[in-house]
């Protein structure tokens, strides 16, 4: 099955070469000036991905070449790294989280690899748009949002804390089924919408809710070990699940904590119940997704991943 129905599909040149000392990242910004070119006339690098992607989206590139190692890229000053396909013979996929406050506008993405022992660059362009999200008030007691002293300091370690989770990476691929949503109800609050509390615009939702009554089973939205299990100020009782390769799902504002730091859990084992802890203004779950340590769109990214585990 061709999962690139709708991905524009560029077959490109490699047009730079340095040596293999060569750090990919010193090139970002004169890439183009450099005096040395190479054409990589025989065996072209392949390279799928959708041009056109909305702030808080997730971008997916995949290459296919048979004789390149060590394959990386570049966006802005996010550098990642691509991962074998090991499904999928030749081939290699990254994803690049696109942030809510990213700018908008036409954006370039450098790729680099090894090939003949040289490492080889090439880029390509993506066109980044502000997606149509709603915006919505919310009624909360003063004190969540102009915090105390204690509580801001509590807030701030808890905020550094969880980043220092999102931003370990665990290199290896810890699901292999589809990605599945934590509870199936009404959601009522959509990723992007613009959050105003007591009429102050202070940041934008960075999830989704679903409806739950007090008591509901969570439960894990695919294979991956817990990296944290416990309360917070913002989020009450809290999950955070690590996939592998830089994707986190995150479970918030739980009644129930069923599981613990460091434990492996298989998809749709239950872990929490839902409740109405944290900064809240009523029972629900938020669920939300990160790659790389950058918030996305859970559902789109779903759809994404969903889409390339179905080659396998």
């Amino acid at each position: 099955m061709n999962i690139f129905k709708n991905t524009l599909l560029l077959t490109l040149f490699t047009t730079l070469a340095f040596s293999n000392s060569t750090n990919i990242y010193q090139y970002q910004n004169n890439i183009n000036n450099a005096k040395k070119l190479y054409l990589d006339k025989n065996t072209p690098l392949q390279i799928k991905y959708e041009k056109n992607i909305a702030n808080g989206q997730t971008l997916l590139i995949q290459i296919i070449h048979e004789k390149i190692t060590d394959p990386k890229l570049t966006l802005g000053n996010i550098n990642l790294p691509f991962y074998k396909d090991t499904f999928k013979k030749d081939s290699f996929y990254a994803l690049i989280p696109i942030s809510y406050y990213h700018k908008s506008g036409n954006d370039k993405v450098i790729i680099s690899y090894i090939k003949d022992n040289r490492r080889l660059f090439t880029s390509i362009k993506i066109n980044i748009y502000k997606g149509n999200y709603k915006s919505e008030e919310i009624k909360v007691a003063n004190s969540k949002i102009n915090l105390n002293n204690k509580d801001k300091i509590r807030a701030n370690k808890e905020y550094k804390q969880a980043m220092d989770i999102y931003n370990t990476t665990t290199k290896e691929i810890l699901w292999k089924k589809d990605f599945i949503m934590p509870m199936y109800s009404k959601i009522t609050s959509d990723f992007g919408t613009k959050r105003v509390y007591n009429k102050q615009l202070k940041s934008y939702h960075s999830g989704v809710d679903f409806r739950a009554d007090i008591g509901t089973p969570i439960v894990a939205a695919n294979d991956g070990i817990v990296r944290f299990a416990g309360n917070r100020f913002y989020s009450g009782n809290s999950i955070i699940i690590d996939h592998g390769q830089g994707i986190f799902t995150c479970y918030f504002h739980l009644s129930k904590i069923l599981v613990k730091k460091d434990q492996k859990i298989k998809r749709d084992d239950k872990i929490g119940l839902s409740g109405e802890t944290g900064r809240i203004t009523g029972p629900h779950l938020h669920f939300g997704t990160r790659i790389h340590g950058v918030l996305v769109d859970p559902q789109e990214l779903f759809k994404l991943l969903n889409k390339l585990n179905e080659r396998y």
